[in-house]
């Protein structure tokens, strides 16, 4: 589907290319074959993977401790805010249509994020992302090979910069991530969050990075193996 297809993203800047093709890549030390979907619209999504990754952010949220939250969230609140504007999809598969991937989400689904403008109109060439791996399969570092995805398709949607603004200081699988990926440490948010387990409110950290000059290393194994 067209870029042009592309619902409220940066204002004043175009994408940069006209289409985004499904990518394909192997997931990391592993001979597992995945493709990463772009997805405009639920329209181009089975409705039972809507619901499979529904039941999925529900059962984050129930967790307690990645996202602000409290859930459970409906289809329709779902829908409105991991579909908003654009996301990926990642399947466990080498077909390229969506629709022809098996069915059973449990195994085949591996994991998804959105990409959408962090601020009003003339400041929406920055953006923000939320990401959700399969509880099923974890383990497979698919959030490292989804942050690559991000940040291969961010710029191409006219993104220039990439702004995170709650990454719990008790949630080490993400900021380990980030820091990987040489995103910035740009801010804290002290006491900002409310997380089960933990007696006092616990602080957050807001990362950035410049989307217009990735370093080429950190996708450099990106498609190892392929």
């Amino acid at each position: 589907m067209s870029t042009s297809q592309l619902h409220d993203g940066p204002t004043f800047f175009k994408p940069l290319v006209d289409k985004i093709d499904p990518l394909q890549f192997k997931l990391k030390n592993t001979d597992i074959t995945a493709t990463a979907f772009p997805i405009y619209s639920t329209s181009q999504v089975p409705e039972s993977l809507i619901e499979f990754m529904r039941s999925e952010f529900n059962r984050e949220l129930e967790n307690g401790d990645t996202y602000p939250q409290l859930g459970p969230m409906t289809r329709d609140d779902f829908v409105d805010y991991w579909f908003h504007s654009f996301c990926v999809v990642a399947l466990k598969t080498d077909k390229l249509d969506i629709t022809q991937v098996d069915q059973d989400w449990k195994s085949s689904f591996l994991g998804t994020f959105y990409i959408k403008p962090n601020y009003m109109p003339r400041c929406s060439h920055n953006c923000n992302a939320g990401f959700l791996v399969n509880h099923y399969q974890r383990g497979l570092k698919i959030g490292y090979r989804l942050g690559q995805v991000y940040l291969q398709w961010a710029p191409l949607l006219g993104y220039k910069y990439s702004v995170f603004n709650l990454v719990f200081v008790t949630n080490e699988a993400s900021w380990r991530i980030w820091d990987k990926f040489k995103f910035d440490r740009i801010g804290l948010v002290p006491k900002a969050a409310i997380i089960k387990g933990h007696d006092e409110p616990v602080d957050a950290i807001i990362y950035g990075k410049d989307l217009t000059n990735v370093e080429p290393e950190l996708l450099a194994d990106f498609k190892e193996g392929m």
